[in-house]
C-alpha cells in the first residue's frame, strides 16, 4: 500500500525532531518537491503534533494501556500522527489516518508494531475526555505555564498557551517606501496570488490567502523591533546578532550605514546581498570596532518562548537550567555592545523569548554594573493570545543621561 507525500514527508521530519531537528527548517528544506496541498499537509501533521504532544500521549496511552516513553521512538511518532490527524483535523478520512500510520512502521522496519498500530488507532473517537491536569489540557510543560502564571498571571497564561496551540498567521515585509499597490501587482506576475492587509506596523502585511512567495516572511513582532530604534539617513547602525537578516533588511530601508556582525559565518554570509558591512565576531567578547555607533541592535539568542506556536518543540526540549546558561551570554552581547553605543546614541535589546532571565533580568544586570551613563525606557512587550504575533521583548537604552535612580525604569509595560 503507498503512503501519501504529505505523511511520508511528516514522519520523516518528526523522527529527526526527535534526534535534535527543528521543524520549520526541516520542513521548509524537505518540501520542495510537494505540490502545495501537500506541503501544507505536511505542515499541519508536523506542528500539529508537536504543539500537542503531551495530550497525544495521555490518548495514546488511554487507548493502547502502554505508556508512550516505553514504545520504539517510530511507533510512537506514528501513533501520535494518526491520534492527531483522527483528533484534532477535519476532512481526513479516519481510514487513510489509520492505514498510512501502520504502513509507516512497517516502513521503519517495525513490522511487529503494525497491529498495535492498527488496534489503538481503530479505538479513536472524537468524544470529549477529560485531560489529568491543567499542563495537558493546556498543551505545555507544568513547569514552563507555572512560571508564566506567576509572571503574567493565570488568565494571561492560559491565553498564552492557548494561542502557542493554534497555526499562526503569516505576515510579509514590503519595504517602507514601495508603492504597494505596484508591487503587488509585480509580484502577481511572477508568484501565485496572496491576499495581503497592512497592519499598524509600516511595511508589515498580513496574508489573507494564498501564497507569499516573493515576499520576504517576517512575523508582525519581529517587524515592530527595528521602528523602536528611531533610524534616520546616515547613522550608523550595528546589529550584532544580525543572522537570518530580516532586521538588517529592515534597518536598511531608512539609509543607515550598517555594519551587521554574527558569530557564524556560513549564516553571516546570506546577508552579503544586502550590501552592507559584514563581519563575523562573537558579540560576547569585546567588539572589534574603533568607531561607536548612533543605533546598535542586539537581538540576542534566546529560548525562543515567544514562538512556541511555530516551534512548538522548544518547549519539550527547554530546562530550567538552560535559561541560566543563556542568561549569561545576553549579558555579554549587551554589555558589550552598550560599549559602542554613541554619545546620544539609541540601543534596542530584544528576544523572542518570555522569560524574565532572557529579559528584564539581562538589562538590570548590565545597567547595574556599567559605568556607562545609560537610561531605559520602560519594558515593550507583545504576549502572544494578547497582541498579534509571536511573544517578544525588548528594552530600549539611550545614552542621552547620566545614569541615575530617576531615569532607569523597570516598569514592566506587560
Amino acid at each position: 500500500m503507498g503512503i501519501a507525500p504529505a505523511r511520508s514527508l511528516a514522519f520523516e521530519v518528526l523522527r529527526l525532531v526527535e534526534t535534535g531537528g527543528y521543524a520549520a527548517d526541516l520542513l521548509a528544506s524537505r518540501a520542495a518537491g510537494l505540490d502545495q496541498r501537500d506541503a501544507g499537509l505536511a505542515s499541519e501533521i508536523v506542528l500539529g503534533t508537536l504543539r500537542r504532544q503531551n495530550q497525544l500521549d495521555f490518548l495514546l496511552e488511554r487507548f493502547s494501556g502502554r505508556p508512550a516513553g516505553r514504545l520504539d521512538p517510530e511507533v510512537r511518532i506514528a501513533l501520535r500522527m494518526g491520534l492527531y490527524q483522527l483528533r484534532y483535523l477535519d476532512r481526513i478520512p479516519a481510514h487513510a489516518a489509520v492505514s498510512e500510520s501502520v504502513e509507516l512502521v512497517k516502513r521503519a522496519g517495525k513490522h511487529s508494531a503494525g497491529g498495535l498500530v492498527n488496534a489503538v488507532l481503530r479505538k479513536v473517537h472524537r468524544q470529549p475526555v477529560s485531560f489529568p491536569d491543567l499542563a495537558t489540557e493546556l498543551g505545555h510543560p507544568a513547569w514552563l505555564l507555572e512560571r508564566w502564571e506567576r509572571q503574567f498571571g493565570p488568565e494571561q497564561a492560559r491565553r498564552i498557551a492557548l494561542a502557542n496551540l493554534e497555526a499562526p498567521e503569516t505576515y510579509v515585509r514590503i519595504p517602507v517606501g514601495y508603492d504597494s499597490s505596484l508591487a503587488e501587482a509585480t509580484r502577481r506576475e511572477s508568484y501565485p496570488t496572496a491576499g495581503l492587509e497592512p497592519t499598524e506596523v509600516p511595511g508589515c502585511f498580513r496574508v489573507l490567502e494564498g501564497n507569499p512567495a516573493g515576499w520576504r516572511i517576517q512575523d508582525i513582532s519581529s517587524q515592530a523591533i527595528v521602528p523602536l530604534l528611531e533610524l534616520a539617513p546616515g547613522q550608523w547602525f550595528l546589529d550584532v546578532c544580525a543572522a537570518p537578516g530580516n532586521k538588517t533588511a529592515q534597518a536598511l530601508e531608512s539609509k543607515v550605514r550598517a555594519v551587521a556582525c554574527d558569530v557564524h559565518p556560513r549564516r553571516l554570509a546570506a546577508l552579503k546581498t544586502l550590501g552592507c558591512d559584514l563581519v563575523v565576531a562573537d558579540g560576547t567578547r569585546t567588539l572589534p570596532f574603533a568607531r561607536r555607533f548612533d543605533r546598535i541592535l542586539v537581538d540576542a539568542p534566546c529560548s525562543g518562548t515567544g514562538t512556541l506556536a511555530r516551534n512548538p518543540e522548544i518547549k519539550w526540549r527547554l530546562r530550567p537550567s538552560d535559561l541560566v546558561d543563556l542568561h549569561a551570554r545576553q549579558v555579554a552581547l549587551l554589555g558589550n555592545a552598550l560599549e559602542r553605543l554613541a554619545p546620544g546614541g539609541r540601543l534596542v535589546y530584544s528576544t523572542c523569548s518570555l522569560e524574565a532571565e532572557e529579559n528584564e533580568e539581562v538589562v538590570r544586570e548590565v545597567l547595574d554594573s556599567t559605568a556607562i551613563p545609560a537610561a531605559v525606557a520602560p519594558w515593550w512587550r507583545r504576549l502572544p493570545g494578547r497582541d498579534r504575533g509571536d511573544g517578544f521583548f525588548a528594552a530600549v537604552i539611550t545614552s542621552e543621561e547620566p545614569l541615575n535612580d530617576s531615569n532607569r525604569s523597570f516598569d514592566s509595560l506587560g
